[in-house]
């Protein structure tokens, strides 16, 4: 019995199939729609330069002429009509000559003059009352990006060495302060400081300065009307120490700072040292 002939070339295979062939269409959709989105993000803020330089290469690539009001359809005003784009908004110029770009910055500067002016008039209130009692002489101001600073610093006025009893003369100057700040909504940090001298009564100088700013805090609260829940108390130790002209820094340092602190948001606090600068100072 005679065996199959075998077909030349070998035995027949079968020919496969590439099940997977929708891939291929799949991502060139992907690709097309990534390259769709990146140029919609490309052209969502215009640069008025680089937005010509685009229609003008787009314009050769079609063979229009450069210069011409290149449309995307005949009788539409398209895109990438000279006159649809849409110009930055114009900067404003402040009062110190500085530019200050777009409308919101702008804003930001208007809120902050408003907010130095709350202040100084704050300022020009307590300052009233000082007089009166004849202790003005005794407390400094400075108005900050935080606020409006009270510095009760003067020689010998508010605390002895190592000590955190208020003087008779504190007590006055806290006593007339008080009233004004007790009709404000802003909340209030004591901060109290000390020399760089060590301590003997206290641990380190970090206690003796919490202790002053407790004192202040409570002649504030229990004398002053001030409520409770606006206030804090901060011992700064010997960090911040100042340098005030013609006086002992061991003294001046033996001081407490009362900060009214501004509610503003901080892109408005931010400039308002700009605008202290601006006006005049504190």
């Amino acid at each position: 019995m005679r065996s199959p002939r075998r077909r030349r070339g070998g035995a027949e295979h079968e020919e496969e199939v590439n099940v997977e062939r929708w891939t291929t269409s799949y991502m060139d959709m992907v690709t097309v729609m990534m390259c769709l989105f990146i140029v919609l993000f490309a052209i969502s803020q215009v640069d008025q330069q680089k937005f010509f330089a685009l229609r003008e290469s787009l314009a050769a690539t079609f063979g229009q002429p450069t210069g011409a009001n290149v449309q995307v359809l005949d009788g539409g005003q398209g895109v990438l009509a000279a006159d649809s784009v849409v110009p930055d908004p114009p900067d404003v110029t402040n009062q110190s000559g500085g530019p200050v770009h777009g409308v919101d910055e702008a804003g930001n500067i208007e809120a902050a003059r408003q907010e130095v002016a709350d202040l100084r008039e704050l300022q020009r209130r307590i300052q009233e009352a000082l007089e009166q009692r004849q202790v003005a002489s005794d407390v400094t101001f400075a108005i900050t990006d935080r606020g409006l600073i009270i510095g009760l610093v003067s020689a010998d006025v508010f605390f002895s060495t190592e000590s955190a009893k208020l003087t008779d003369e504190a007590l006055l100057v806290i006593d007339a302060l008080s009233p004004a700040l007790a009709t404000e909504p802003y909340e209030l940090s004591v901060e109290g400081h000390a020399n760089t001298v060590p301590t003997v009564r206290y641990p380190t100088n970090w206690e003796l300065s919490a202790d002053r700013a407790s004192q202040v805090l409570r002649r504030m609260v229990e004398a002053g009307g001030i409520a409770p829940d606006r206030m804090r108390a901060v011992g700064l130790g010997d960090a911040h120490p100042i340098d005030a002209a013609g006086q002992d820094p061991l003294t001046v340092n033996r001081r407490v700072d009362v900060v009214v602190l501004s509610d503003a948001p901080e892109a408005v606090r931010v400039l308002m040292p700009q605008v202290v600068a601006e006006t005049g100072g504190a």
